[in-house]
């Protein structure tokens, strides 16, 4: 009975060794400084407006690319430069996403992508910072700020990269550019949650 249950008691507990390694993040100032490229596979960015004043509704893009030159020692120092398929946004609703891909909202055959470059980088705290920067979005470009904050760092169990994460969020209104189907129905601020990969050049 004993030899019965204690191979599974192992697993689990080797399981439970294997996640809280994975989760014991390193200080952000003891990430490894250097040239990074966006995981296109692990980087999204979430979209949200108020629809009809009755609900927060959601949607996202993926497929990102872009470069992340990190130096964790001066994180003012640190440059960003991402860039966002437009068709590849997805919401619940087949006939919205295929409608937010016309004229009428992204004009994804006019503007393929949406394209975030940073100018400034303002550490608030030992994981955080401010990063402003200039974003361009169907043809029109301006200023925004992200919030940052650190996530994780290290080598990949699955592909032995080295990789580094950050969750941003940010707010911007759509009118500014250019974006104004359904307003105020559909409301003109749109929150930005952002989940970002970056995988160390090698």
């Amino acid at each position: 009975m004993s030899t019965f249950f204690s191979r599974p008691v192992l697993m689990i507990a080797g399981l439970t060794f294997v996640l809280s390694t994975a989760q014991a993040a390193p200080a952000f100032s003891a990430v490894e400084q250097g040239n990074y490229a966006v995981d296109p596979n692990h980087t999204q960015v979430v979209f949200s407006v108020l629809h009809l004043g009755f609900t927060n509704y959601s949607g996202f893009f993926s497929n990102a690319s872009g470069t992340l030159a990190l130096d964790p020692a001066q994180p003012e120092a640190s440059r960003l430069n991402v860039s966002i398929p437009t068709d590849s946004v997805l919401t619940p609703s087949t006939k919205l996403t295929n409608e937010l891909k016309t004229s009428e909202w992204l004009d994804v055959a006019h503007y393929p992508k949406a394209e975030f470059v940073s100018s400034k980088i303002t550490p608030t705290g030992t994981d955080t910072a401010d990063i402003e920067g200039q974003f361009t979005l169907h043809g029109i470009t301006q200023p925004l700020t992200l919030h940052a904050r650190f996530i994780g760092a290290g080598q990949n169990p699955m592909n032995k990269t080295y990789t580094v994460g950050f969750q941003a969020t940010g707010e911007l209104k759509r009118s500014a550019y250019g974006i104004k189907t359904y307003e105020p129905l559909v409301a003109d601020k749109v929150l930005l949650s952002i989940a970002g990969a970056f995988e160390k050049a090698k």
